[in-house]
């Protein structure tokens, strides 16, 4: 059975989702040659609450053999932690090939969606025990994943336009939010100083990708994210 990102992400002090991958359309192939299983099993040592993965080959040089790696180190034993499929993902094939490839999360992006595809591939999900992690990036798009009754909720920082990031994107978005709904705030965050912006602005966790990937010890690094503070009022 899948285990539960929300519940993962819903414990005391600031959560943290630890992302895999080896570029970005912005800035290219990262300066680190890695094994997919030793990253993974580092994020799981050092206390991260769930493990994110690139799968999308053209922008990010990601794949499904990349997901299954981090499923078998992340699954593995007492303490296994959740592991989120990280792509574009635009029909029910791709939410069954995630589940198949032992994913317990998938992204939806709403901005990839029209429509009422939101809501159908939410319920496509939930048909077949796979969590959803929706990702919005302005005003519209939370209203629009909140309709759905999305609760689980990312806030990208980063315009997937113009690839500007602006972290009062989740200081501003986040005051839509009821408290019940679990809110990660994604992209641009890079330090203990960010990750107290997030949580004060009333985030439930991060995901942090590029600096753990090329940071020299991200054991560390993971640490220094997860800084423990409270988390603040959405207002």
């Amino acid at each position: 059975p899948a285990i539960s990102l929300r519940r993962a992400l819903h414990a005391p002090g600031l959560s943290l989702i630890a992302e895999i991958k080896r570029a970005s359309p912005s800035k290219g192939r990262f300066p680190v040659e890695f094994e997919v299983d030793e990253v993974a099993s580092s994020y799981r040592s050092s206390g991260a609450n769930a493990i994110s993965v690139l799968t999308d080959e053209p922008f990010f040089q990601g794949s499904l053999a990349d997901l299954e790696a981090t499923c078998r180190v992340a699954h593995e034993g007492a303490g296994s932690i959740p592991v989120l499929r990280k792509d574009f993902i635009i029909d029910e094939y791709q939410l069954l090939e995630a589940r198949a490839h032992g994913a317990d999360a998938t992204l939806l992006i709403v901005g990839a969606l029209t429509g009422d595809r939101l809501g159908e591939l939410m319920r496509a999900a939930d048909s077949i025990g796979i969590e959803v992690l929706v990702e919005v990036h302005d005003e519209s798009e939370m209203d629009r994943a909140l309709a759905a009754g999305a609760n689980l909720i990312g806030i990208n920082n980063r315009d997937l336009r113009t690839f500007v990031v602006d972290l009062g994107v989740s200081e501003r978005l986040a005051a839509m939010v009821p408290e019940d709904v679990v809110l990660v705030g994604e992209s641009g965050i890079f330090t203990a100083g960010d990750a107290n912006r997030m949580r004060s602005a009333g985030m439930d966790a991060v995901l942090v990708g590029e600096s753990l990937i090329v940071a020299q010890d991200r054991a560390a690094a993971v640490a220094q994210i997860k800084l423990d503070a409270p988390r603040g009022a959405r207002v």
